[in-house]
């Protein structure tokens, strides 16, 4: 049988990022959205606060771009300071090079196993999928979603005894599977 698990998002992650006043490296992003129009022209930033110091810096989205050119009902989101539309924005990765951010998720996501009845079982095929593009170890999600600490997970990595085709070692931002075996 296979189980799946979920990765969600539970909050913005940090942005990370120099303070020009305080020399702080990280930002809050609260959702709120600037959208400023020069006559047929739009300029929108995402605000984000220092955590340092409380200061506001712009993240440039969009740069005098044709108004005609946004849609609508993103152009409707972008007042509304939407916070789905927030999240996307910063996980853009146009958005994060014009800018020279990195985001960091540690706190800001969860795994949902959709309950333990797998963890009794001596085989186990997962599907992990992720709601979001959150950058997470291998190891680090079967560890807490088996309940096993993660030596024991690189132990049985090694033995062989947990499958996958994408590379457990490093950080993965995309759906996969793996299979355990106790």
């Amino acid at each position: 049988m296979l189980h799946s698990w979920v990765v969600m998002p539970t909050c913005l992650p940090v942005v990370r990022r120099r303070c020009h006043t305080c020399a702080a490296d990280r930002f809050r992003a609260n959702g709120r959205i600037r959208v400023n129009a020069h006559h047929k022209r739009l300029d929108v930033w995402l605000l984000v606060l220092c955590s340092g110091c409380g200061r506001t810096a712009k993240l440039t989205v969009l740069e005098r771009v044709n108004v005609r050119s946004v849609r609508p009902e993103v152009l409707d989101l972008l007042h509304a300071n939407d916070l789905a539309l927030t999240a996307e924005l910063l996980q853009d990765p146009v958005v994060r090079r014009r800018n020279r951010i990195a985001l960091d998720w540690d706190g800001a996501w969860r795994l949902d196993t959709g309950g333990s009845d797998h963890r009794d079982r001596e085989v186990i095929d997962v599907s992990v999928r992720f709601a979001a593009r959150v950058p997470v170890r291998p190891v680090r999600l079967i560890a807490e979603g088996c309940g096993l600490p993660r030596a024991e997970v690189e132990r049985l990595i090694d033995e062989g005894r947990v499958v996958s085709a994408v590379r457990l070692g490093g950080k993965v931002s995309d759906d996969f599977t793996f299979t355990l075996k106790r």
